[in-house]
């Protein structure tokens, strides 16, 4: 079982979560999802490239704290409030902190109290999204292999400073320790001590106290003043603000540029805070990003020999979006399902076509792969 007063859960991700009940429900996670079928996570992941990471460590810390401590201000400003939290939760959208902004933030004393536990929560808010969609897989197909690596592309995308904690490197050690596991039995759950940060999610999901998203109607408050600011430096340029983006007179306002959760508050005309040009480019924004991901889940699944690996793919990137982004996308519980069933109708021939006395390589022959 998962002690939740681990390094993990009262430092970094988990320092608001930790609970008797998340501790109690710990081991009924890990029965639960080891509950079903085969096949490795084939769900494309999104990680910094080495480039980008050297570019984040290029800093000194010091110049890293005074960057967090202006985005926080502006942010707070942006959103007319003295305080990130509110009821204890996290009242303001801190994504543009990029990890190392953020663990400046969680850590150095220059920032108040509310504010280290807002950078501790939405820490915990990243780690979590990161787990999301490889956590819903892992429960189709009873494979932990996928979740465990995402974990540890998520652990390693983050800054120099926050690896050379303890809390990182005990809890690297044990989702190392898990994969290899994993490969003799990547169907049971691995037991790699109290600093597995994966199980601690797997009971906290269990618990049902994950951390939430930020309200929608917050969302679409921040979108708005963003929009505006946008428009307002436009006109200050002397430029006329315009979604036209072969304009040559004017200023293009890239919507492409805000996160999916923005472009679906705007998209649903949350609060009719927006108009019917904003709602429409931002439809056309989203529905362009959702492209983009289903394409990259394809391109990924051929590269496969899975053949259930595109529907896995597709039942992954559902499961990390919220429902507000689902219903802007127009991604339906059916269309959910559809995956799924494809997934196991494709397992069930799979396993047919073993039956009869062929293997994988075979139906992969067969199928033209």
């Amino acid at each position: 079982m998962v002690a939740i007063n681990t390094g993990y859960s009262t430092n970094t991700y988990y320092q608001a979560a930790a609970s008797n009940q998340a501790a109690a429900t710990a081991a009924s996670a890990k029965t639960a999802t080891t509950a079903t079928t085969t096949t490795e996570q084939a769900a494309t992941s999104v990680t910094l490239s080495d480039a980008a990471l050297a570019a984040l460590a290029t800093k000194d810390f010091a110049t890293v704290v005074a960057d967090a401590r202006a985005k926080l201000a502006t942010l707070l400003t942006e959103a007319d409030r003295t305080s990130p939290l509110q009821d204890d939760k996290l009242a303001l959208d801190l994504s543009s902190l990029d990890a190392r902004e953020l663990f400046a933030m969680a850590s150095d004393d220059s920032f108040t109290e509310d504010e280290r536990t807002a950078a501790g929560l939405e820490m915990q808010r990243r780690f979590e999204a990161a787990l999301a969609g490889p956590a819903a897989l892992a429960k189709v197909t009873g494979n932990l292999t996928g979740l465990y690596k995402a974990a540890a592309e998520y652990l390693d995308s983050l800054g120099p400073e926050e690896k050379a904690g303890a809390d990182w490197i005990a809890g690297r050690a044990a989702v190392t320790d898990a994969l290899k596991q994993l490969q003799s039995d990547p169907k049971t759950m691995p037991d790699a001590g109290e600093e597995d940060p994966v199980a601690l999610y797997l009971a906290l999901v269990e618990a049902g106290e994950t951390i939430k998203p930020t309200d929608i109607a917050d969302v679409a408050a921040t979108a708005r003043k963003t929009l505006d600011s946008l428009y307002a430096d436009a006109i200050k340029a002397g430029k006329a603000p315009t979604f036209n983006k072969t304009t040559t007179v004017g200023t293009y306002i890239d919507l492409s540029k805000f996160d999916s959760r923005s472009l679906s508050a705007i998209a649903l005309n949350t609060g009719d805070k927006f108009t019917t040009e904003e709602v429409r480019h931002a439809e056309a924004a989203l529905r362009s990003k959702s492209g983009a991901a289903l394409l990259a889940g394809f391109q990924n699944a051929a590269k496969s020999s899975d053949p259930t690996a595109f529907s896995q793919n597709i039942m992954a990137i559902y499961a990390s979006m919220s429902a507000e982004e689902r219903q802007a996308a127009g991604w339906s519980d059916q269309f959910y399902q559809a995956a799924a069933a494809s997934y196991e109708s494709t397992n069930q021939l799979l396993q047919m076509f073993a039956d009869a006395g062929g293997d994988s390589t075979g139906f992969l022959s067969w199928m033209g792969k």
